[in-house]
Parts: C-alpha cells; sequence; structure tokens
C-alpha cells in the first residue's frame, strides 16, 4: 500500500522541538519494550486470555499522545496496550491488568481488552469493533456543551470502517462540529481478512470523508514527526470550534491479529518490506543523524528497561 501523505513537518519549514522528539521517541520505546514483554509473559502462560499486540504501531499513539492536554480523551479498540502506555499509565498498571492481578488498571478484571483510567484521560478500550466511536462523540458533544476545550480522540483498525457506528458517529460530529478526531490505524488486515477484498475504495477511512464534509487525510503512520504534526493540527482545529478530523494513518502490525494467530495469510514480502519501515528504527536512525547523541538514546532505552523490569 502506497502512502500519499501532507508533506513532512520539516520540509513545510516546521521545527519540532528537540523536546518533543526525545519524547516521542521515549514513548516509542516504551510501548515497543512493554509490548515485547507482555508477549514473553504470554508464551509463560502468564496472561490471562489473549492480547492484541500494537507491535509496529508505535508512532501513531506517540504522535497523538504527544500533541494531546492532559484532559483530553482517548478511547480505543481491543488492541490498547499503546494508548494506555502513551497516556502515561504505569507499565505495571497496564501489565498487571493483564496478567489478572491486584496492582492491574481493573483490578486484573479486565485484562488485555478492557484498559479503562479516567485519572490519565484513558476512557477506556472497546471489545466490539466500532461501538466507542458514538461514546468518543458524546464525549466531545459534552465538552463542546460545558465549554471546556477539551478533545475527544477515537482510535480504530480500518475494520471498523465497515461499521453502521463509524458512519454515524461520523455524520452526527460533523453535522454539530463536535470536538473529536477519528484516528483510522490501518494495518491492511481486519484481523486475517485483507480489507482490500472487502472495501471498494483504496483507504477505507480517507475516501469517505467527503461524505461528511471532512477533508480527505492519509498519513504515514509509521513516522512519529508526520503523525505528530496532523494530530496538533487536528487538535488545534478542533479547540478553536473547527470541529472533527478523519485521519487514516498508514501502518502494519509486526505480530498475528491476536497472540494465537501466526499470521501466515500475510505475503512473506510484505511482511519483510514493512518490517524495513519499522518506526521505532527510523525514528532512532532520524534523531541520530539529526544530531541527538547516541547516549542520550542510550539513556531513553535503559530508563525505558529499568521502568519494566520494575513492573516486572
Amino acid at each position: 500500500m502506497s502512502v500519499t501523505q501532507k508533506a513532512h513537518p520539516a520540509q513545510r519549514g516546521e521545527a519540532t522541538p528537540e523536546a518533543t522528539r526525545l519524547r516521542l521517541y521515549q514513548l516509542q520505546v516504551e510501548i515497543r519494550y512493554c509490548e515485547k514483554r507482555a508477549y514473553d509473559l504470554f508464551l509463560q502462560n502468564l496472561v490471562k486470555g489473549t492480547s492484541h499486540l500494537a507491535l509496529g504501531q508505535e508512532a501513531v499513539a506517540a504522535g497523538f499522545a504527544a500533541a494531546m492536554d492532559k484532559d483530553d480523551y482517548s478511547f480505543c479498540t481491543y488492541r490498547g496496550h499503546h494508548h494506555t502506555l502513551a497516556r502515561g499509565v504505569p507499565m505495571l498498571s497496564v501489565l498487571g491488568e493483564l496478567m489478572g492481578r491486584q496492582c492491574g488498571l481493573m483490578k486484573g478484571k479486565g485484562g488485555s481488552m478492557h484498559l479503562t483510567s479516567v485519572e490519565h484521560g484513558v476512557m477506556g478500550s472497546y471489545a466490539i469493533v466500532g461501538a466507542h466511536l458514538p461514546i468518543a462523540a458524546g464525549a466531545a458533544w459534552s465538552a463542546q456543551y460545558r465549554g471546556t476545550k477539551q478533545v475527544a480522540c477515537a482510535f480504530f483498525g480500518d475494520g471498523a470502517t465497515n461499521i453502521g457506528a463509524f458512519h454515524e458517529a461520523l455524520n452526527l460530529a460533523a453535522v454539530w462540529k463536535l470536538p473529536v478526531i477519528f484516528v483510522c490505524e490501518n494495518n491492511m488486515y481486519m484481523e486475517y481478512t485483507p480489507i482490500a477484498s472487502v472495501t471498494a475504495v483504496k483507504h477505507p477511512a480517507a475516501d469517505r470523508a467527503a461524505s461528511y464534509g471532512l477533508e480527505r487525510q492519509v498519513i504515514d503512520g509509521n513516522d512519529a514527526d508526520v503523525v505528530y504534526s496532523a494530530a496538533r493540527d487536528a487538535f488545534v482545529k478542533a479547540r478553536s470550534g473547527g470541529g472533527p478530523s478523519l485521519i487514516e494513518c498508514l501502518t502494519y502490525r509486526h505480530s498475528g491479529h491476536s497472540r494465537a494467530d501466526p499470521a501466515k495469510y500475510r505475503p512473506k514480502e510484505e511482511l519483510e518490506e514493512w518490517l524495513k519501515r519499522d518506526p521505532v528504527t527510523l525514528y532512532r536512525t532520524r534523531l541520530l543523524i539529526m544530531g541527538i547523541p547516541e547516549a542520550k538514546l542510550a539513556q531513553i532505552e535503559a530508563e525505558a528497561m529499568a521502568k519494566l523490569d520494575r513492573a516486572t
């Protein structure tokens, strides 16, 4: 799948502050390490129930979280560890929940697919595909009614674009100009089925934007700078009364749909090509080229691993 996107922030004469870039890298590294540890725990039979990992999709979570205010709302799918971690929820709380422990976000009763932390603006991850989109619109309406300038951000997969709730939520948000951002993490597969085999348009979210009077936005979801730039613009628009945005982020999950899925339905060449565009590796390389010292990046990585070891 080709990537059509807005110009890179640097090409538009914009400069992302170094502190923000380091934060983007930190978030991606922490998510990557935590998801890998979750996988290891699953193989040891310590994770209760199934688990849907976001390995390869770290840049989307990092880019949007870095653009949010603390009191903004996040809504995500059953694949939501990365968004939960990006909002500042401790690794211990996330991994504890996966392992069914009392220290988990839901005291071990929700599991991988049900992560909620109102304190951090994480308004739940939802196991039913598309079910959270109208709820996000409702949160946005509440913020609009109260005049708080809060913004709701709903993350969903490409498969949700064929669910009725997707269209209903977008229509309502567009008509009422609600402060909500709809973010499609298009990883090309709805579980085992290629989205291209069940959708007539090339871009399942963005190509439908015009139906609701919204701008068509397709961006590189593996580039944290591009994601952050698009997210920042969308939040500014929402807070200023400009209404909703629909952003399709092209990305790819490195693992199967869930830990029970070996993902043998994906062509080997396709997987290899996307692995070359690993968001964490690409961003690390960019920072080094920009002159960020290797020692600084190594420090971020060491601190992330230390956090993880303390959590497990």
